[in-house]
């Protein structure tokens, strides 16, 4: 069969543009300088001669992933385009060529796809004697049907227009569970008044709390009748945005034929019609008087319409309603879904909807088996869409200590955690699909929905696994923390001199602290620039730890500042040891920076006091040497023959004291005289074992006491040694050193020395004492020569 040139050529250039705009990792041939200036001269003058299709398209690859080449970020996964993918794609191309066709040509081609595509739909999903409307916006087809209606309701509304319905005016009913801001795009688009809008709660006392409530609605209705208004519609949901539960289909129906009211039903689970077997209360979603349905986003084909099936039997008012057109181009709307059902065919289409249902059972029967996860599903059995939330009492949790004023923020806590749980789940296995969702009764919890996202990802049942899989090892972290949270609150309020709780509810985490510095008498902005100094500088060193403790800023949209927040931490955390560790290391960054701020004054007083006491001891040179003795040449002569023996003795200025000292006690004893070192002050209560990190309690690691004593004796070796060499021989400039080294040093020795090793490391600080003096003194007596 001869196949039109023009159309062939329409398929080639399709495949050549998918297979360079797929192609994530290609370069262009010129480098990378050709792509920076394809960049900044965008917008610019176009090309006399023009630029060839490969260009072009090159072009674009660039313009796509230019955010990620520019910030070196990593590649988003898109959308998995398999061969039906370039069907749906091939029909937008396809649909632009047809248009080009004689108007009797087009007119029977077009007649033809959409006869075909809203035959095989209402086959499909079992909705007889339906005509089918393909619309971008999945809104936009209840928009149309709620004209239908009210055409049909309203007589005269086809030349009286909206006059007519200040007599009656209509009521549009739709469930609390229903689209945000469903209603409202209603209103908005066929001009009512949003009191024409009608919500109904959910059942909260029996049955689901995601279903209408069906008793509530006949109240309701009645209400409106009497008051002298006309029940128009109904919005039902088989599959709700959020949890994916299904109202009472079959009750709604019958309410609805009872009052003349006209039923929409719309939801994900309505993917679940195709297949063989078919709950009761989904295939009462047939009896409905319209429904719209979403095939793009179950069979993952891009660019498809949505579909709104609908039963009725006037076609002008139809026509009227927009639900049909005489302009055969917007009939081609359905011609990437008839391409893709062709495809596909019906097996291929049932294949994919029961894939997706038995991820969310194979995940639901995992989910059964895991502590301190609730599962919230309507029917275990159909339900195509899971929900799940980590739930731990936190009043019990605690290992000690009241909860008074904490059970309050209880839902809160947990919203966070779940909140991070489900960021977690999402970044470690994106193929899952897995999102957090937000409800009014359950609060925050994870959502795995398939039918939207398993044909687009690519999801297998390995994903799930690998989901379950990343849970288990997720859901242990979470309980320790929260067993450990009013630990680490009132560890923090026992450190109330320098350490304050901050009570952030929404932080998944063990806590947040700030560092207190001492200020009184300091004016409020200085305070505030202390605190921000010293809080940074912690949080930095904290960081710097070999601890697996997470310390961060916090959230991103946080309202406290300057504050450190801990993250998740396992079972096995010493909270006392970490909230100590805090505060030395805070005191130690605030003595430190009391030392910077004074050092300007005291240098300052030193220079001055150094001059007074130069120039005394220039006037006692003058009056014990004679005048005789400071002219140049004469003074010479003089000291040639009658040497002086001067008793003006030099002076050394001590930074850390900020004094000025004398320099006799350095020449008699012929050593230098270090002032006794400031208290170390340990940032560890407890000594660890080799390879241990920080923060873990003894016996928690069973390899701790696989290394040998050997690590800890050449760390502390090392550390004498560098003490030694760093001991200078200006006496003023060695006391502040050795605070430093101090720190460091009692961390090494106190975190990795063994206790077998005391006895030769004392021996060895005795020798190398020893050893240090007569170097010194040699040095001295070298400098008085």
């Amino acid at each position: 069969m001869m196949v039109d040139s023009t159309l062939a050529q329409v398929g080639k250039n399709l495949s050549d543009a998918m297979r360079i705009l797929e192609d994530g990792q290609r370069e262009l041939e010129t480098g990378t300088e050709r792509r920076r200036f394809s960049r900044t001269s965008i917008p610019g003058p176009l090309q006399g001669d023009g630029q060839d299709v490969t260009t072009i398209l090159h072009l674009v690859h660039n313009l796509i992933h230019e955010e990620e080449e520019k910030e070196d970020k990593p590649s988003q996964q898109m959308q998995n385009v398999g061969e039906q993918g370039h069907m749906a794609l091939l029909g937008h191309s396809l649909a632009a060529y047809i248009s080009v066709l004689d108007r009797e040509r087009l007119r029977k081609l077009t007649t033809r796809i959409l006869s075909d595509t809203t035959l095989w739909l209402c086959r499909l999903f079992r909705y007889e004697n339906g005509s089918a409307y393909f619309h971008e916006d999945n809104r936009d087809g209840l928009v149309k049907v709620c004209r239908l209606v009210i055409n049909a309701r309203y007589e005269e509304y086809a030349s009286e227009g909206y006059a007519v319905l200040s007599s009656k005016q209509p009521v549009i009913y739709q469930s609390a569970s229903s689209r945000p801001g469903l209603g409202q795009h209603l209103c908005s688009q066929l001009g009512l008044p949003l009191s024409s809008l009608c919500t109904v709660p959910c059942n909260t006392i029996f049955g689901s709390q995601h279903q209408m409530d069906v008793a509530l609605l006949d109240k309701l209705i009645k209400e409106d009748v009497e008051a002298g208004k006309l029940p128009l519609l109904l919005i039902a949901n088989a599959g709700t945005p959020g949890a994916g539960h299904t109202d009472k289909l079959g009750r709604l129906k019958d309410l609805c034929d009872q009052y003349s009211m006209w039923l929409h039903v719309e939801g994900v689970n309505l993917a679940t019609l195709v297949l063989g077997q078919v709950p009761s209360a989904i295939m009462a979603a047939t009896r409905s008087d319209s429904m719209t349905l979403t095939p793009g986003q179950w069979l993952g084909l891009p660019a498809v319409t949505a579909v709104t099936l609908y039963r009725h039997e006037d076609p002008a008012l139809s026509l009227a309603a927009g639900l049909t057109s005489s302009q055969p181009v917007e009939k081609l709307r359905a011609l990437p879904l008839w391409l893709s059902l062709q495809y596909l065919g019906h097996n291929g289409i049932v294949q994919k909807i029961r894939q997706a249902t038995a991820l969310s059972q194979q995940l639901l029967q995992k989910l059964k088996s895991l502590a301190s996860i609730k599962t919230s599903v309507e029917d275990e059995h159909s339900s195509p869409v899971v929900l799940f939330k980590f739930s731990q009492e936190m009043s019990a949790a605690s290992s000690g200590g009241s909860v008074e004023g904490y059970c309050a923020g209880e839902r809160e806590v947990l919203d966070a955690f779940n909140r991070w749980l489900g960021e977690q789940l999402a970044r470690l296995v994106p193929s899952s699909g897995v999102e957090v969702v937000e409800l009014e009764d359950e609060g925050t919890c994870v959502r795995f929905s398939p039918l939207l996202t398993a044909a687009v990802l690519g999801t297998q049942q390995e994903d799930v696994e690998d989901l379950v899989e990343k849970l288990m090892e997720l859901v242990p972290v979470m309980s320790s923390t929260m067993c450990l949270r009013q630990d680490f609150r009132e560890e923090t309020h026992r450190h109330a001199a320098s350490l304050r709780y901050i009570e952030e509810l929404s932080w998944p985490g063990l806590g947040a602290v700030r560092y207190q510095p001492q200020t009184e008498g300091v004016d409020e902005n200085r305070r505030k620039q202390e605190l921000e100094k010293i809080n940074t500088e912690l949080l930095k060193k904290l960081q710097e730890l070999d601890t697996d403790i997470v310390f961060s800023t916090g959230p991103e949209f946080g309202t406290e500042e300057d504050c450190i927040f801990v993250g998740m931490v396992t079972e096995d955390v010493d909270v006392p040891e970490l909230v100590d560790t805090i505060a030395a290391l805070g005191r130690d960054i605030e003595e430190s920076g009391r030392l910077l701020e004074n050092m300007t004054e005291v240098v300052r007083k030193g220079i001055l006091e150094a001059e007074l006491q130069l120039q005394k001891a220039n006037e006692e040179k003058l009056m014990e040497e004679g005048v005789l003795r400071q002219l140049p040449l004469v003074g010479s002569v003089l000291n040639w023959f009658s040497p002086v023996q001067s008793s003006i003795k030099g002076r050394t200025f001590n930074l850390a004291a900020g004094s000025l000292d004398s320099t006799e006690g350095t020449y008699s004893t012929k050593a230098q005289t270090d002032r006794p070192s400031l208290q170390d002050t340990p940032t560890s209560s407890s000594k660890r074992l080799p390879g241990q990190r920080l923060f873990r309690r003894s016996g928690a690691s069973s390899d701790s006491f696989s290394e040998t004593s050997s690590i800890g004796q050449t760390d502390e070796t090392a550390r004498e040694e560098s003490t030694t060499v760093s001991s200078s021989t200006l006496p003023p400039t060695s006391p502040a050193v050795p605070e430093e080294d101090s720190h460091s040093a009692s961390d090494v020795s106190a975190e990795k020395m063994e206790e077998s090793s005391e006895q030769v490391l004392t021996q060895v600080e005795t020798e190398e004492a020893l050893e240090e003096r007569q170097p010194e003194g040699q040095e001295v007596e070298e400098s008085r020569r």
